[in-house]
């Protein structure tokens, strides 16, 4: 099969980094991405060409299209950090095992968010014919995260933690591998409507930090499930203020961004005196540094709780890349749940 040297993308208007901090959600998409046919480059040894059927918007894609996450944009190239789609051709052997085949994948070649993308053959995702286009789009970056995530709890000497934006798809996936294996969930929302849904999940206490009580109600849950880890996405002063009521040898693992509120640190002494830590969480880094065979077990038990209806991808929109300018944004802040991008 020739394959196409060119493809049909969301393309990136800048490269590098911001010179300037940018707000978690932006206003628009407009400065940051045009819709644009862009070179799609031969694979290199050990990569393959995905024709593209799904790609979620991740809050760590907004971040990266304004040039404020780790790593630099490149320009002209797709936006898009994960998708799935079926392999279409690529270079070396493990390449063509995995041609004819509808895997997840990481935009690690070029981006998602295109009809073709360029993706590392290792880091590819053979699909079970039971997990779902959607499921398959977001099995990477949120399902691994969360077990992850949830592996530090277990370590921590607790069986109890706190977790901010619990509303959200990555959150309820933590709540429901929580409830599995045994461990408690201090829920923290902004909106009281999914209160109900969260204490179904699995949440041990859910509290509403715009509630008039949140405080007293924060305070009452850590003082009876002393937990030892704040997995926190929003990095704001209601996180600072939980992290430092919490028993000593307590840890702050923040793993997004969600608040563009610099939290002030007022009580800094309790790092040398109580043992705390604050240290961020990326899965870009704790993938690489996974021990081989805990990465396939990890991929295994995502893969297996989707296939089996365990956990699913809760989709708000399905937008194609041509109303994807425009109706990102509007999606997003309409629902907590996924906007997925059709190539």
């Amino acid at each position: 099969m020739t394959l196409p040297s060119t493809t049909l993308a969301l393309s990136l208007r800048e490269g590098g980094y911001a010179r300037e901090p940018k707000p978690a959600v932006p206003a628009s998409l407009a400065p940051y991405l045009e819709l644009a046919e862009v070179a799609l480059p031969a694979p290199a040894p050990g990569q393959v060409v995905i024709e593209v059927t799904r790609a979620p918007v991740n809050p760590s894609d907004l971040f990266f299209i304004q040039g404020v996450y780790g790593q630099p944009r490149t320009q002209g190239q797709a936006a898009g950090f994960e998708g799935v789609g079926r392999v279409i051709g690529g270079n070396g052997p493990l390449a063509e095992a995995l041609t004819g085949r509808r895997v997840s994948f990481l935009g690690t070649g070029t981006g998602a968010w295109a009809r073709h993308a360029l993706a590392d053959a290792a880091l590819c995702i053979p699909l079970d014919d039971a997990v779902s286009d959607n499921d398959g789009a977001a099995l990477i970056v949120n399902p691994l995260t969360a077990v992850a995530l949830l592996d530090q709890v277990r370590e921590s000497g607790s069986n109890a933690f706190v977790l901010t934006a619990a509303g959200s798809q990555l959150g309820r996936l933590m709540l429901e591998l929580a409830r599995e294996t045994g461990l408690q969930a201090i829920a923290v929302i902004r909106r009281p409507d999914d209160a109900g849904d969260l204490r179904a999940l699995g949440a041990a206490e859910v509290l509403v930090s715009s509630d008039a009580g949140f405080s007293a109600a924060a305070q009452a849950a850590l003082k009876a499930h002393k937990p030892r880890r704040l997995l926190d996405a929003v990095g704001d002063q209601m996180a600072a203020d939980l992290f430092f009521a919490m028993p000593p040898g307590a840890r702050w693992v923040v793993y997004g961004k969600m608040s563009d509120e610099a939290p002030r640190l007022t009580q800094l002494g309790q790092l040398i005196f109580m043992g705390k830590q604050i240290e961020g969480f990326w899965l870009s880094r704790w993938l690489p540094a996974a021990a081989p065979e805990r990465r396939l077990e990890v991929v295994r038990q995502v893969q297996g709780r989707f296939a089996s209806g365990q956990w699913s991808t809760r989709v708000h929109a399905e937008l194609s890349l041509e109303q994807a300018l425009d109706g990102i944004l509007p999606a997003l802040a309409d629902s907590a749940g996924k906007v997925m991008l059709c190539p």
